[in-house]
C-alpha cells in the first residue's frame, strides 16, 4: 500500500524516491525521543539556552503565520472551522492534542490546551522542569496570521509542570519576534560591553599595582646619595604614593643628597608633578637631605620655562652624572 486516508487526512509514500507524502506535500519523520531531542540538544549546546529559546519560539512563531495565512485566505473555511482543522490535522502528524477554547473573533483571544505535544515529550527527555517555546509560539503565528493581527501568548501553566495539559492564553500584543531578537542582541552587547569594561577596570588596576610598585623607587648609587627618577605623568594619586614612600625609605639609606631624575617625565609638566618636585625637596631637607634635580633636557627646561613653574630653589643639571659629580664634591669626595 503506497498510499491511505486516515480521518479525512492523506498519507502517501514513493519507497523508490525516498518520499513521505503527507496531505499532497514532501514530509518528514522523526523519532521524538532520540533524534528530535539530539536536534534539539544539539542546538541548545551549541547557541546556550537563551540564545536557542528564541531561534525556537522565533521559529515556531514564524511557521505558524504561514499556516495562519493560508486559511486566512479561503474564505469559504470560518475561523472555528479552521481550528479545528489544524488540531486535527496535527494530531494526525504526532503534534499532540490540541484544544482551542474561548475563542473570541472580535476581541482576538483564545485559550489553547496542548496534551502530550512532542515538545513535551522532548523536555521531558531533556529532564527539564519548564516547557518549551516552540508550540506556544507556534499557534501564537497562526492565530496572528488567521487575525491579521499581531498575537501574542502567556502561559499558565506546562503539562511539565505535572498538569494534566499545557494551558496558554493569547492576545493582541506588541510584542514580536523581532523585538525580541533585537533585545538579545542588545542585551549580549551589554554584556559584552560590561564584561569588556570589568577587564578595563581589572586592567587598570593591575597597571596601577604596578606604577605603584615600580613608582619611583629609591635607588642608592653611592655612600650617602641616593636617585629617584621621575616617570610619565603625575595625578593627586601617584604624587602622593611617591611622596609617601620616598620620605618613608630616606633615612634607611642615611641619604645625604637625593638627586629627582626628572629624564623619564611626560614632555608636559603637570602642576601636580611641581608641587610634588617642591614637596620632596622641601620633607627631604626636614630630614637632612638636600635634593638634587637632574636629566633636565633643553627641550624639559623650555618646558617648565613657559609653565611658569618655578624651580629656582634647587641646584639642576643636564645629566644625572653631572649631579653625583657634585654631590660628591660637597662631601668632599670624589670618583677616581
Amino acid at each position: 500500500m503506497d498510499k491511505i486516508e486516515i480521518g479525512g487526512l492523506q498519507f502517501g509514500w514513493e519507497l523508490d524516491k525516498g518520499r513521505f507524502i503527507y496531505e499532497s506535500e514532501d514530509a518528514v519523520l522523526f523519532w521524538i525521543s532520540s533524534a528530535m531531542k539530539e536536534f534539539f540538544d544539539t542546538i541548545e549546546e551549541i547557541s546556550g539556552e537563551e540564545v536557542s529559546n528564541l531561534v525556537f519560539e522565533t521559529t515556531g512563531y514564524r511557521q505558524g503565520v504561514v499556516v495562519g495565512q493560508y486559511f486566512q485566505n479561503k474564505p469559504n473555511v470560518g475561523l472555528q472551522q479552521a481550528a479545528e482543522l489544524i488540531t486535527n490535522t496535527y494530531a494526525s502528524a504526532g503534534w499532540g492534542r490540541t484544544k482551542i477554547t474561548n475563542l473570541d473573533a472580535e476581541k482576538h483571544t483564545l485559550t489553547a490546551e496542548l496534551i502530550d505535544s512532542w515538545e513535551h515529550k522532548i523536555n521531558v527527555e531533556q529532564g527539564k522542569t519548564e516547557g518549551g517555546c516552540f508550540l506556544p509560539a507556534h499557534y501564537a503565528g497562526i492565530f496572528s496570521g488567521m487575525f491579521g493581527t499581531n498575537i501574542w501568548y502567556k502561559v499558565e501553566h506546562y503539562q511539565l509542570e505535572g498538569y494534566e495539559s499545557t494551558i496558554i492564553h493569547y492576545f493582541p500584543s506588541e510584542i514580536t519576534v523581532a523585538n525580541n531578537i533585537h533585545q538579545l542582541a542588545r542585551k549580549k552587547e551589554s554584556q559584552q560591553i560590561m564584561e569588556l569594561e570589568a577587564l578595563v577596570e581589572d586592567k587598570t588596576r593591575e597597571l596601577k599595582t604596578l606604577v605603584r610598585d615600580l613608582s619611583s623607587p629609591i635607588i642608592p648609587v653611592l655612600d650617602h646619595v641616593v636617585v629617584v627618577p621621575l616617570i610619565g605623568k603625575y595625578d593627586e594619586e601617584r604624587s602622593e604614593e611617591l611622596l609617601f614612600k620616598t620620605l618613608e625609605n630616606l633615612p634607611a639609606h642615611q641619604a645625604r643628597y637625593l638627586l629627582l631624575d626628572l629624564t623619564g617625565l611626560d614632555k608636559e609638566i603637570s602642576q601636580y608633578t611641581a608641587t610634588l618636585i617642591s614637596k620632596v625637596g622641601s620633607a627631604a631637607s626636614m630630614i637632612g637631605t638636600k635634593t638634587l634635580l637632574v636629566g633636565i633636557s633643553p627641550e624639559l627646561g623650555l618646558q617648565i620655562t613657559s609653565s611658569g613653574i618655578s624651580l629656582a630653589a634647587f641646584d639642576c643639571f643636564q645629566t644625572l652624572q653631572h649631579g653625583i659629580y657634585y654631590a660628591l664634591g660637597q662631601m668632599g669626595k670624589q670618583i677616581i
